[in-house]
């Protein structure tokens, strides 16, 4: 997901008067009582609840009716409990901690409005998997949900350590919570690690594997979208990958792979951009066990 910001921590009220005026459809009466099922559940995201943080903008920005249309069938369905509180947010989607009978879990929940993925149709234009199917922007969103999902899926089962995908409705991807009971796990970029060199060459094969293996790209490898978690560095953010076959496939991999030189280097080692992409082409990779749960 793209850069994140920081969270504000006063609300402004012409914000908030906003928000009230777009969410007045919820007084309509079948949707009275849909929303009425599932309001305890959202409490966390309503700056309500035993959560100690309050953004009432982030309902305003996220929370629109097709998005609570979904959340409704997903808890209605049982595959959700609570939503809690955000642990992420980026240009596409906020990413919150949730629960489920199961334990805490992640549902990220892509935004809706066009301006968002008006930039991202190149990652499905000329992805096999997704051709000739529709171009209208709320079906481009559902498209994106799908694919971050079937992305996760062929990566576990090539042993690449991702989070695990659960469930998706719509605009909606339910996953594996990467972290313990107080919080998610801190990014790279927000965390020194004893062996920088070290967990280059463990991602560098990452690269090399889901390239090789997978036969995907990531397109957005970088310190963002990796959390450090139990020691091991996690590959998250996983919507935009293309096949290799992409026509912008080696673009995108050469991007991976500079940034992950760059990040090398501010930490006072140097790797070559040329003998890193070399290595991810042509170097024999190892065969790594899916990851079943």
């Amino acid at each position: 997901m793209p850069r994140e910001g920081e969270w504000d921590e006063e609300p402004d009220m012409d914000s908030l008067l906003r928000s009230e005026r777009k969410h007045e459809w919820i007084s309509e009466p079948k949707y009275k009582r849909m929303f009425d099922e599932i309001e305890d559940s959202l409490q966390g995201v309503m700056g309500k609840g035993k959560f100690e943080w309050v953004d009432r903008r982030v309902f305003d920005q996220v929370f629109d009716r097709s998005t609570l249309l979904a959340l409704h069938k997903l808890m209605q369905q049982g595959e959700i409990e609570t939503i809690d509180y955000p642990i992420a947010r980026g240009k596409e989607a906020h990413v919150f901690r949730a629960t489920s009978k199961g334990g805490p879990m992640a549902v990220k929940i892509f935004h809706t409005t066009n301006a968002v993925f008006k930039g991202l149709a190149k990652y499905i234009d000329g992805d096999p998997r997704f051709s000739g199917l529709s171009r209208r922007h709320r079906e481009l969103v559902n498209i994106w949900v799908r694919k971050e999902f079937r992305n996760l899926k062929r990566m576990r089962k090539h042993g690449i350590r991702v989070p695990e995908p659960m469930f998706s409705h719509k605009n909606v991807l339910v996953m594996e919570f990467i972290g313990d009971e107080e919080a998610a796990s801190p990014r790279l970029k927000d965390i020194q690690v004893d062996d920088p060199r070290g967990v280059f060459e463990d991602l560098l094969q990452t690269v090399a594997v889901i390239w090789q293996t997978c036969d995907l790209v990531h397109a957005d490898f970088s310190e963002y979208n990796i959390l450090w978690h139990e020691g091991e560095p996690w590959v998250i953010d996983v919507g935009q990958a293309v096949t290799i076959r992409h026509p912008s496939a080696n673009e995108f991999l050469v991007r991976d792979v500079t940034r992950l030189t760059e990040w090398l280097g501010r930490q006072g080692h140097e790797a070559q951009v040329a003998d890193s992409l070399v290595r991810v082409l042509d170097d024999p990779v190892p065969k790594l066990p899916p990851r079943v749960d």
